[in-house]
């Protein structure tokens, strides 16, 4: 067990060079034993919390007390992680189960490359927990995962004993690990007790009692700002009842009324409680500007989307096509009208990428009304489409942008920044589909680094869409919004065939 109680995050702000705002600003926030939830929208600071924690990042200001022993488990599976040859021979016991639970071959070192990214994800995750790390801060532990190994995962990640920080899209996760969230949205932060759902009832609750703080603030501003005119007002009429100008010489009543006012002090009174009630209109301007309420940006969008006039998008024959050595998906006619919503499913290493492959091949469509989002994009390509949305003209751009800030990043510092996060370049990649009024959408784990409430606007997009879409995912809570025909692979018990249901 760890020794550690608890990762002591004090007035931390980190600012990427060459970006003109800080990505985390004067954050504080105590980490303790358990699983603690970082949710946000993409580029709200989520990873860069995480490798600030790891070690891998130094504050700008601010301190971090108590993550010495720490491994960040990155969003990317490129690469094994350094050490993972130690782990693939370690045959203590303990090491032989925990491979045995997340299903890690001694192979996978060999044909990294040739593995799902499931696979690699799991075995990246096997690693991190094989090294029992005090200090676990884990991105996205589910991009690729299918349901059975998902459930291997979760077991595995409940027997962690030390002090966890994990960003992911998936929110059953969220609600079976974590104990609380801390909710980013710079400059800002919140943490609240439970996982996702009740972190975001929390946030929805604490922003309506907000809302109406600052509505009963604003309207005690404008009553006093009515008082003080009306008070302005009597209080001119008491200066002119005051004035002796206009009084005649022989008008000895009037001037003895004005001086014994004067002396009691009552010629002066309503200028007083003018000046009092001054201060207190000041006092509630303060507290209306001062009920701040979180800014909350509109989701889902309208999908400008047209269906195509063809009678199918695609038509496949009955065939087959190989997968490893030694086995082949086969496949009955698949075909596919203008306006069908496909869900494939399948565990991992079943073809599912292959069978889209495959019909991106053979589709009657034209490739500028085909929006394609595949399960990773490289760093070089998310640069490449950042410069092209860059180049668009202002109009377009806008548009663009409109779309993203729809699907829950904020616009300008997607485009300030150098390398967008894999969940941004995702949105990115839509907005700039839509723009093309798309005829087909074929979406390879479009879920994958999305934070939850980019995935809620995503479903309410891909909801509402008038177009084909075809979506390969392991997000059943998903699929059961977007999709109304599912076509399974699974693995023929008898022979090496995998076949579509």
């Amino acid at each position: 067990m760890s020794s550690r109680i608890s990762v002591a995050v004090r007035d931390v702000t980190f600012r990427y060079q060459s970006a003109p705002d800080p990505t985390i600003s004067a954050l504080t926030a105590d980490f303790p034993r358990g699983f603690t939830g970082i949710i946000g929208a993409n580029g709200s600071g989520k990873t860069t919390l995480l490798q600030l924690v790891a070690g891998l990042l130094a504050p700008e200001s601010g301190t971090i007390h108590g993550a010495g022993d720490a491994i960040y488990c990155e969003q990317r599976t490129d690469n094994p992680p350094a050490g993972f040859v130690d782990f693939l021979n370690d045959w203590d016991s303990e090491g032989v189960e925990l491979r045995r639970r997340l299903g890690i071959e001694f192979e996978y070192l060999e044909h990294w490359d040739t593995l799902s990214h499931g696979e690699r994800k799991r075995a990246q995750i096997a690693h991190a927990l094989w090294c029992r790390p005090e200090v676990f801060t884990i991105d996205e532990p589910t991009n690729h995962i299918d349901a059975g190994a998902r459930n291997m995962l979760v077991q595995n990640l409940k027997c962690f004993q030390g002090i966890g920080l994990i960003v992911s899209h998936d929110r059953d996760l969220l609600d079976d690990l974590c104990d609380q969230c801390l909710w980013l949205e710079p400059p800002t932060s919140c943490m609240y007790p439970g996982g996702y759902t009740q972190a975001l009832q929390q946030k929805e609750l604490g922003r309506d009692v907000a809302i109406r703080e600052r509505q009963k603030a604003v309207n005690e501003h404008k009553r006093l700002q009515r008082e003080v005119f009306r008070r302005r007002d009597k209080a001119a009429r008491s200066n002119a009842e005051r004035s002796k100008r206009g009084l005649g010489p022989k008008d000895s009543d009037g001037r003895e009324k004005i001086n014994l006012a004067r002396v009691s002090g009552k010629d002066g009174q309503a200028g007083r409680l003018l000046r009092q009630l001054d201060g207190r209109v000041q006092q509630a301007d303060v507290r209306a500007k001062g009920a701040v309420v979180t800014k909350q940006y509109e989701t889902g969008i309208w999908l400008p989307g047209s269906r195509s006039q063809r009678d199918m998008l695609f038509e496949l024959s009955a065939g087959e096509v190989p997968l490893a050595p030694g086995r082949v998906l086969r496949f009955p006619q698949l075909l596919m009208k203008p306006e069908d919503r496909i869900a494939i499913t399948g565990l991992n290493g079943l073809g599912k990428s292959t069978l889209i492959r495959l019909i991106l091949n053979e589709v009657n469509v034209p490739p500028e009304k085909i929006i394609e989002m595949p399960q990773e994009v490289s760093l070089s390509k998310s640069r490449q489409i950042l410069e092209m949305a860059r180049t668009l003209s202002n109009e377009k751009l806008g548009h663009v942008m409109n779309v993203v800030s729809r699907l829950g990043s904020r616009p300008h510092r997607l485009l300030e920044s150098i390398q967008p996060s894999p969940g941004e370049i995702r949105k990115l990649l839509l907005a700039l589909g839509m723009a093309r009024s798309p005829h087909l959408i074929v979406m390879d784990e479009p879920t994958n680094h999305l934070d939850p409430v980019s995935v809620e606007a995503l479903e309410t997009v891909l909801a509402d869409c008038p177009c084909g879409l075809l979506v390969v995912s392991h997000d059943q809570r998903f699929l059961e919004r977007v999709s109304a025909t599912s076509w399974r692979i699974k693995q023929e018990k008898t022979t090496d065939s995998i076949v579509i249901v």
